[in-house]
């Protein structure tokens, strides 16, 4: 069997995907999750310009060939980009290998270690009221934990509350430049220990509940919001302070119980070695998407299991819904899984992108398609081009970039 066509999609159907979509001389397909929001057409130059060349005439079987070759051959290595042309590769070629096979992709990696995969979903709000609806919305659909994120006083606009649309939906802004969000670090200090508060008192001391910090702490700061926390038993805090850093969070460990999640912006094993070796985080946050595929996420689940940190794969709506069958096949079949983050996407989307996997009662499940059972509208992905669009900047009341 060879490799015989590599064709790269963009679509946007409500917000950007880049898929890579390989065939061989046999008809058989495969899919790869290759989106880097905000930067989209820097990784589909990479991979049109770059690589897709280099796959034609190759053999799809030989996955890990295949990926050491990508990762070592171009001497540049790592960075996001090059991580997410090489997950799309990767995914692509599971993706074909398992269709040949006949088998879902979780067979493949050793069979279910579990039934289903559990999910958390994201809860917020302007004001802490607001919040509290959101959260008996998630509720609602059955998600057994919850992310929380609340509008701090004073400030214009927060990362992680989104405006909604009359059904509570999140409203995507594709926009040319930026959207500058204002920040203020000891308001958000102030205000995060009493969401946490009320909401404790709202739902009790059961419903598992987790905060994101977005990378906007210094290790000092992340300590005491870890600290202040405790009372409220958070399921974890995540991504405190900028863990390129690593050794930041000794200071964080040393300082608080509270369970500590890292990694979203990570995409290779050496951004971790100090945070597992050392147990300074709980689970391992990184993107089947962002982190060069199934092939080197798996092997980073059996580092971490060896100090008994769990897998909590980035699962936001700008992982299509490629990616995110990826990543529910390999929540299936580790043993050390956590937890799924999990937001769905928009009914578009998935037109564009048809899937087997399913959610239900707050649980994910990969179904039992051949491959990673997903399938490419693309007559209706060219409906919806490319559109600019980017991440919001943060910038402190004086006007400078915030630096975190």
């Amino acid at each position: 069997m060879k490799i015989v066509d590599a064709k790269v999609v963009v679509t946007s159907p409500g917000r950007n995907f880049v898929t890579l979509k390989l065939t061989t001389d046999e008809g058989l397909t495969g899919l790869g999750d290759a989106t880097l929001n905000g930067r989209e057409l820097a990784v589909v130059s990479y991979l049109t310009d770059h690589v897709a060349p280099l796959l034609i005439g190759l053999d799809p079987h030989r996955i890990e060939d295949t990926w050491q070759s990508l990762y070592r051959g171009a001497y540049w290595r790592r960075g996001p980009v090059t991580m997410a042309a090489i997950a799309a590769v990767d995914v692509a070629l599971w993706d074909i290998k398992a269709k040949a096979a006949g088998l879902p992709l979780y067979q493949l990696l050793g069979g279910a270690s579990r039934e289903r995969v559990g999910t958390y979903g994201h809860a917020n709000g302007r004001d802490i009221p607001e919040l509290l609806d959101s959260v008996r919305a998630r509720l609602a659909e059955g998600y057994p934990a919850v992310r929380i994120q609340s509008g701090i006083p004073g400030l214009k606009a927060v990362y992680g509350v989104s405006d909604t649309d009359e059904t509570g939906a999140p409203v995507l802004h594709q926009q040319a430049r930026p959207l500058v969000e204002d920040w203020d670090t000891a308001a958000y200090l102030r205000h995060v220990p009493t969401v946490f508060e009320a909401a404790r008192a709202e739902f009790g001391a059961e419903l598992p509940l987790l905060h994101d910090s977005h990378h906007r702490l210094t290790p000092v700061q992340a300590a005491r919001l870890g600290k202040d926390l405790e009372p409220y038993r958070p399921f974890w805090l995540e991504d405190c302070t900028p863990a390129e850093n690593q050794e930041a969070l000794r200071l964080v460990r040393r300082s608080t119980t509270t369970p500590l999640a890292v990694g979203e912006v990570f995409n290779t094993v050496y951004d971790y070695q100090t945070l597992v070796t050392e147990q300074l985080i709980d689970y391992v946050r990184s993107a089947v998407t962002h982190f060069g595929g199934v092939t080197p996420l798996r092997k980073l689940f059996d580092f971490a299991a060896q100090y008994q940190i769990k897998s909590a794969i980035h699962g936001p709506e700008d992982i299509s819904p490629v990616g995110m069958a990826a990543a529910v096949h390999l929540d299936l079949a580790v043993h050390n899984f956590g937890i799924q983050e999990y937001s769905g996407h928009t009914p578009l989307t998935d037109e564009v992108f048809r899937h087997a996997y399913t959610f239900s009662d707050g649980h994910l499940h990969p179904g039992e398609a051949p491959g990673i059972g997903v399938e490419l509208d693309e007559e209706l992905a060219a409906a919806h081009p490319y559109a600019a669009a980017y991440l919001p900047v943060n910038r402190l009341h004086d006007g400078t970039v915030h630096d975190w």
